[in-house]
């Protein structure tokens, strides 16, 4: 019997439930875990080490634009200090998650349902690329330029991500360069074109009124 959505999501999170071999971003330990500042470590129980912001997921329709729900140290203490953090990727049609870099970690993406166009690039700048479908894993080395694309016309994607971190980072390669004030003359240098095409270029990323 085929699995439904649903349950491919519970699958893919049991599958993705084990601890993260590759050397990460994250500094040892010497406890067990880390008690938050002004917590008393006594009063802990499995509610700490449970985090709830999936839930919404598993009942809600496909988002209408490419959407991340994460589960890192920001959003679930528990995390810091344990080297992991998790993330849910919702791609409708067509929709891409632009090139980007984790700085801290490792992505290990394994795509739960639909097909994904992906690549990354390394510091020889040779593009290694693969188109995904359901089951299959990627791994995205740390550091690297990478992107996904859902490149069916009417179907989602849905794909979670392992980082070995707890705060992987995400630095946006067309925001970093676009959206952070860089003057327009550098950038046309840069990239061999006319002010007139940066300016273009930049208002796509202008805050919308």
């Amino acid at each position: 019997m085929a699995l439904t959505v649903k349950q491919r999501f519970f699958l893919t999170i049991l599958v993705l439930a084990f601890p993260l071999s590759a050397i990460s971003g994250d500094p040892d330990i010497i406890s067990d875990f880390v008690v938050p500042m002004g917590v008393n470590n006594t009063l802990l129980d499995g509610n700490f080490f449970t985090y709830t912001g999936m839930r919404p997921l598993i009942n809600s329709d496909p988002p209408t634009n490419f959407t991340v729900t994460k589960a890192t140290m920001a959003e679930f203490p528990a995390l810091n200090g344990q080297s992991v953090s998790y993330a849910v990727l919702q791609y409708p049609a067509g929709s891409v998650n632009p090139p980007h870099t984790h700085p801290r970690a490792t992505e290990l993406l394994f795509l739960t349902y639909g097909v994904l166009e992906v690549g990354f690039v390394d510091t020889t700048n040779k593009l290694f690329t693969q188109r995904l479908q359901a089951g299959d894993i990627f791994a995205f080395p740390k550091g690297l330029v990478h992107y996904q694309f859902n490149c069916a016309e009417n179907d989602f994607a849905v794909a979670v991500s392992a980082f070995g971190s707890a705060a992987a980072g995400t630095v946006s390669v067309p925001s970093t360069v676009l959206a952070t004030g860089i003057d327009d003359e550098i950038l046309a240098k840069s990239f061999k074109t006319d002010v007139y095409t940066i300016q273009k270029l930049k208002a796509g990323f202008a805050p919308k009124a």
